[in-house]
């Protein structure tokens, strides 16, 4: 049996390798415990339930991109519009990042977001809310404007027209040739959609 200490963090590591390995259909939680070197109970203990524990994985791999972003939102230097250029940038990369560099991971992940609706809710909520904090934010220093009074309404907007650039449904389009361009004619349009 293990000797270290059995954490959340621990779990949900070698949760994502077992999925890596086996896929999210044959992937269970008396495979997770095998690779800790613990009993099934000891999971358990932890995430009440199998449903619990894939839930938890899947959160802490939205939120790896989510983190990114909010990392980014603290560098002050950034006028409004160069932060939603930059923002954008890194959301595309990110999600860019996770399609190609772990193909097998990033598909089971696919699976395991279909069933946690409700995280990846959560998770495109706080996308939202941080492209309305950078909106705001433009609004406030008179580098953005609005054709109507409700940032919030922007930002969503914001994030619906360049979905193609995030939405895992478009990942197989992430690496055709031509693809930056088009990302950065999009982005152009919808900064000079927000020019005061």
């Amino acid at each position: 049996m293990a000797t270290e200490t059995l954490t959340t963090e621990r779990i949900l590591e070698a949760t994502e390798e077992v999925l890596r390995r086996h896929g999210p259909a044959k992937a269970n939680v008396v495979d997770v415990a095998r690779a800790l070197g613990v009993s099934h109970g000891s999971v358990y203990r932890h995430f009440g339930t199998k449903a619990q524990l894939r839930e938890a994985v899947t959160k802490r791999w939205l939120d790896r991109t989510t983190n990114e972003l909010q990392l980014l939102m603290t560098d002050g230097s950034l006028t409004a519009p160069a932060m939603l250029r930059q923002w954008l940038a890194t959301l595309f990369a990110a999600k860019r990042r996770k399609a190609g560099d772990d193909p097998q991971l990033f598909a089971t992940y696919q699976v395991l977001i279909s069933e946690n609706s409700r995280v990846v809710e959560l998770h495109v909520g706080e996308l939202i809310m941080q492209l309305d904090h950078i909106i705001q934010d433009g609004i406030t220093k008179g580098q953005f404007s609005l054709p109507h009074p409700d940032p919030a309404l922007t930002a969503r907007a914001v994030f619906d027209a360049t979905n193609r650039f995030h939405d895992p449904a478009y990942a197989g389009e992430w690496e055709k040739a031509g693809i930056d361009e088009e990302f950065r004619a999009l982005t152009d349009l919808v900064l000079r959609g927000l020019n005061p």
